[in-house]
This record gives structure tokens, sequence and C-alpha cells, in this order.
């Protein structure tokens, strides 16, 4: 029987690429729904090839153009209820969570209530909430499968090791201002920025993986996942991108998971774990590789990460209130109304300001830790 699958953000570059992972595994797998933003053109075409039960959109104005292009007899839902909704169908076995940003979490939660197969492309609902997820998860015996392409490799090199395992490396390519002074960061363009030298990805994460924010929120999903201390994840700067990341075990063994940098292998893994099928992936070429250099990350070039840590090592409502003002931040970037330079300026103010932080915080505690640095990081865009 073939296995059925919803994947909530179908249309950005997570999204796409696990649909070219179920077309190429057509006879194991099935799209039941697919949830967009506003992009209500591709979510159509991709409708109309993969002939989904239930589709989602943001709001109703978008609902009701997406009626006129959908495929006929398809059902259309909307917001917050309409992921919620899809998590719940009894005709769902895996759900792929390529959402970005916070407002991942609540259908999160909803599907592992649900006891649904999980893979996870969102880091930060575990960075906002895993202190919830993680225990959630566990109480109802629900698989969560990273997605992405360090924690994957994780997840594939920690198979059997667990008991021994020293530490971990999470590997970055550095982004592309790696070599570049930082005092010349403000001379490069928004297309600069967002042209990653390896991986091909949204906006949010581009700037991010640019900031290395990225890597610093991969450091607390890190500790969720696999529930680590701060002190035992390891950054480390790998421009090349063939190591994804590694693990170091108790003897002095390391272990690295090495493939092309493309994502369509740890989220086809994340579907069919533990098995392994063949993808349309090309093989890494050993003999193309020139060099394999490692080098240790400049938080004070890149604050990002060191305030990511900070973060993390506060607990409590401090991750949320990181992730919230990153993602303000970003976005306030994007639209050319704050410097790049300002961005993990900004954040450390608002991580600065944040002086009601809750230390075993509820759902309903990180919504507002979260509402509060949103509207803090605003009143500093200004």
């Amino acid at each position: 029987m073939k296995k059925r699958i919803a994947i909530l953000g179908s249309t950005g570059s997570i999204g796409i690429n696990a649909l070219k992972v179920i077309s190429s595994l057509s006879d194991r797998f099935e799209v039941t729904a697919l949830s967009a933003g506003s992009n209500i053109k591709a979510l159509s075409d991709q409708a109309r090839s993969f002939h989904p039960k239930v589709l989602c959109v943001r709001d109703s104005a978008l609902a009701g153009r997406l009626k006129a292009s959908a495929p006929s007899g398809t059902r259309i839902l909307t917001g917050a209820d309409g992921l919620d909704e899809i998590v719940s169908r009894g005709d769902v076995d895996i759900v792929i969570f390529a959402i970005s940003g916070s407002s991942c979490a609540a259908p999160l939660i909803c599907a592992i209530k649900k006891r649904k197969r999980i893979a996870l492309a969102n880091k930060e609902s575990l960075v906002s909430a895993g202190a919830i997820v993680m225990p959630l998860a566990k109480k109802n015996n629900v698989s969560i499968i990273p997605v992405d392409s360090e924690h994957s490799a994780i997840f594939q090199c920690l198979e059997g090791k667990r008991p021994f395992l020293n530490k971990v490396y999470l590997t970055a390519t550095g982004g592309p201002l790696l070599d570049i002074p930082k005092s010349r960061f403000d001379r490069y363009s928004r297309k600069f920025i967002l042209n990653h030298p390896k991986w091909k990805m949204g906006g949010k994460i581009s700037v991010d993986s640019a900031t290395m924010m990225n890597k610093g929120l991969e450091v607390i999903e890190a500790k969720w996942l696999f529930d680590l201390e701060e002190e035992r994840i390891d950054v480390l700067v790998h421009p090349e991108a063939a190591i994804h990341s590694m693990i170091e075990l108790i003897d002095g063994t390391i272990f690295a998971q090495i493939s092309l940098p493309d994502m369509r292998i740890p989220i086809q893994y994340a579907v069919t774990y533990p098995a392994r099928f063949r993808t349309e992936v090309e093989f890494l070429n050993f003999s193309n590789i020139k060099n394999l250099s490692f080098r240790k990350p400049d938080t004070g070039k890149f604050p990002s990460l060191r305030l990511a840590r900070e973060a993390l090592k506060r607990g409590g409502t401090h991750p949320a209130v990181l992730n919230a003002a990153d993602e303000e931040a970003v976005k306030s970037y994007l639209k050319g109304r704050m410097k790049f330079s300002r961005i993990p300026v900004l954040i450390e103010r608002v991580l600065e300001h944040h002086k009601r932080a809750v230390k075993e915080p509820s759902i309903g505690d990180i919504i507002g830790a979260e509402s509060w640095a949103r509207e803090e990081m605003a009143k500093l865009c200004r």
C-alpha cells in the first residue's frame, strides 16, 4: 500500500524537491494534501500534476482565486485551521513540514497528537518550542525525522551509535560573505547575499546563512532533536559542502555523512526511513574534490552564532525571542528597510530588552514572547 503524504509548504524549495522525490518513487508514495502561503499559480500547477484531495492557502481571498484554477473537486482549506485539518486526516500517513517560520509549531503539535510520521524541514518550531515538541513526540511514540541536510547527516551517522556519542559537528559553508571583511558587508547587494554558493534556498534562510544565524538556529535544533548539551554541539566552517555533518564517538572515531549538496537526498531518507532506495541525484565523484577544508567560525565577524548559543544557554523564552527577532529583522532587510550589518546588532538589542523571560514556558508564553519580540524589533527598525 502506498504511503500517503501531506506537504505543508509545497511551493518552496523543500516542497518542490519533496515532490520530485515522490515522483521518482510514485510506486511507493502518493500526495494527499498540499499547502502554500500565497503562490496560487505554483500550487494549482502542482495540484494538476499530483491530484491531491486537499489544498490549503493563507486566507479566504486566496482560496477564492485558487478555486478558480485548481482541479474541480479539490477541497480548498485556509489558514491555521486548514493546516490542522490536513495533519489530522486519516488518509495522511506522513507530513512533510516545509513551512518556514515559527507558525509551523501549532500544526506540528497537532500532527504529533494525531501520531503522524513527521519529516521536519522547519527548524524554528524546535528553536522556539523544542522543550514542548520533543517530550510530546516521545509520549506519543512519534518519529520526527530531520530533513535539514546537517541534522539528517547526524541522524544517519548516529544509528546504532548513540550510547557511544561524544559530540556532534554541524558543518557550515560560511555563506557568500565568508572571505569578505565585515567592514564591507553593506557594500553588497541583496542579490549577492541571496546567492548562496552551494544551495538554492528561499530568501529567509539565504539571509540567515549569510549572517550564520542559520547555523545558530541549527545548534538549538540539534539540542532538541538529539537531546544534547550545548557544549557537545560544535560548528565547523566547511566551504566545500561535501561533508554535511559528523559525529565523534568516545574512542575518537569520527563518522561523517558525505554526498553532493542536493536536498532530495535527506528528503527521500526522511520519508523512506529506515529503508533506502536509489535516487535521481548524481553520485559524488571523489576525484573531482580538490580539497576538504575546515575552520572555526568567526563569531566576531558573524555574531549571530554567538547570540544563538547564548539564547540556548539562557533557555526558557530566550530562543523564541531570538527566532522572532531574527524573522522580523530579515523581513526588514529584504524589504530594503535595514542594512545587512544591522541584523545581528538589533537582534542582540531585543534579547537585552527581554526582561520578562519565562523559564519553563507554555505554548501561550512562547507565542507571547514572540509577539513581544516582533513588536520590539519593529520599534527598533523605525
